[in-house]
């Protein structure tokens, strides 16, 4: 059963575009591994992968009866076929492809080891996803010593190329000082270019660095305008903190019924801190009609997402209601 963590990740990751996640969500809904099984979900995921070249998923495509949504997979001779193209012509995307399926146990016993090998093979080609992909595993410690300076070294020459994913990363490791100094203006130079490319999280994390002025001279209409981009994309903590700076009438003109529009668009994804605040939205009235049972059904799954404060003010409506 996929670890439910690393099922959210790919969920985000494919969201935001990443050929690799794509094709796992689709192995995923066709194998009803920690999800419903869905065929037809599974197809989408492996169409919006193979449309970026993905190989493997174009693989499963080629095997499936679409008219009756029937999956007929040889996988064991899609796998020989990759790893021949991979060891004998020495084929970069092929290698990756191979790092890729040990790495997540795709049919096949998990195996870091192989993956960090053929990760390697394809990455020394400057092939930009297995730099990525060799970072991940020196950062994480899968099948190698944890190492961040090698995390680092790979995830760097993938920035380099363009690879948005390891611009963010890198963006992260300097803004938290992750074995290295933290770096606020190196920060955020990579979280502009994995953010200009589209990147919802990096559009998320550039937002911060202007609202706070870290790495960049402090500027509320640009953190509005990365906001924006990343809430747009439906990335909750976007959605949120955008609906917060109305709220405050930073870098916008205040607008509680902007503030509420924004902050229930995170709310309904389960964003802890966004149903707490539509739970004062509806309590206090402010850019909604005042409606404590509103404010409790929001106060209540606040709670059950484990923030502490839904729980309390959850309680407090429940007292009033009892003592009315």
């Amino acid at each position: 059963m996929i670890n439910p963590q690393q099922l959210t990740e790919w969920l985000r990751d494919a969201e935001q575009g990443a050929a690799y996640a794509q094709f796992n969500l689709g192995n995923i809904y066709y194998e009803g591994n920690g999800v419903k099984q869905d065929n037809i979900e599974a197809i989408k995921w492996w169409e919006m992968a193979a449309e970026q070249g993905h190989e493997l998923a174009q693989y499963r495509l080629d095997s499936i009866n679409k008219e009756d949504n029937v999956i007929e997979v040889d996988w064991d001779f899609i796998f020989g076929m990759q790893k021949y193209t991979a060891d004998v012509y020495n084929d970069a995307k092929a290698q990756n492809n191979i790092g890729a399926i040990y790495a997540h146990g795709e049919d096949i016993q998990q195996d870091y080891a192989e993956a960090l090998k053929w990760y390697r093979r394809a990455a020394e080609q400057d092939y930009a996803e297995a730099q990525f992909n060799l970072g991940v595993m020196y950062g994480h410690g899968h099948g190698v010593q944890q190492n961040y300076v090698e995390a680092i070294k790979w995830y760097r020459l993938a920035a380099e190329q363009g690879y948005a994913q390891a611009q963010f990363n890198l963006g992260v490791i300097y803004e938290h000082r992750d074995s290295v100094r933290q770096n606020y203006a190196e920060a955020s130079k990579w979280y502009r270019l994995a953010a200009e490319q589209g990147f919802a999280e990096a559009q998320f994390n550039l937002g911060v660095m202007y609202e706070h002025g870290h790495g960049v001279q402090q500027n509320y209409v640009e953190a509005i305008k990365w906001y924006r981009l990343g809430a747009e994309q439906g990335y909750a903590q976007a959605q949120f903190n955008l609906g917060a700076m109305s709220a405050n009438g930073k870098g916008i003109r205040q607008d509680y019924a902007e503030t509420a529009k924004w902050v229930q668009m995170a709310a309904k994804q389960g964003f802890a801190e966004a149903q707490y605040y539509m739970g004062m939205i509806y309590a206090k009235g402010l850019g909604a009609s005042q409606d404590n049972s509103a404010a409790k059904e929001w106060f209540g799954k606040a709670c059950d997402n484990g923030l502490q404060r839904g729980c309390d003010e959850y309680r407090k409506l429940n007292e009033q209601a009892a003592i009315n």
